[in-house]
């Protein structure tokens, strides 16, 4: 069954517009989204990612550059992923469709392309 990346998008400001009673409520919806679906065996892996923290790495050798990131001129930030499993790009937007990030963001839903690599 195909494996799928779910990336948790936000605004950059998105988080201090909620009380912490709120992003307290939020975090046990995400961790108990997360926590059933990997019971149902289509969860394998999640994190969220550090809030400001991050490298953007460009070029080889001498022409190599690395810059902080994420910028504050994004529109949106990655917050966190998922791994997910389901039969089609379809299906693993139905999978998606009851995550609770969708109240106030949106997820980006990209198929793992498994490269023969020896």
């Amino acid at each position: 069954m195909p494996k799928f990346i779910v990336l948790a998008r936000d605004l950059p400001d998105a988080a201090l517009q909620i009380s912490p009673e709120e992003m307290q409520r939020a975090i046990v919806r995400y961790t108990e989204w997360t926590d059933e679906m990997k019971a149902r065996g289509r969860v394998h892996l999640s994190h969220k990612l550090r809030d400001g923290e991050g490298r953007v790495v460009r070029g080889a050798g001498d022409a190599r550059s690395v810059t902080d990131g994420p910028f504050a001129e994004v529109k949106e930030i990655i917050g966190g992923f998922w791994i997910i499993e389901a039969d089609d790009l379809d299906d693993a937007v139905e999978t998606m469709a009851s995550h609770p990030h969708l109240e106030h963001g949106g997820l980006e839903i990209r198929e793992i392309e498994v490269l023969d690599v020896k």
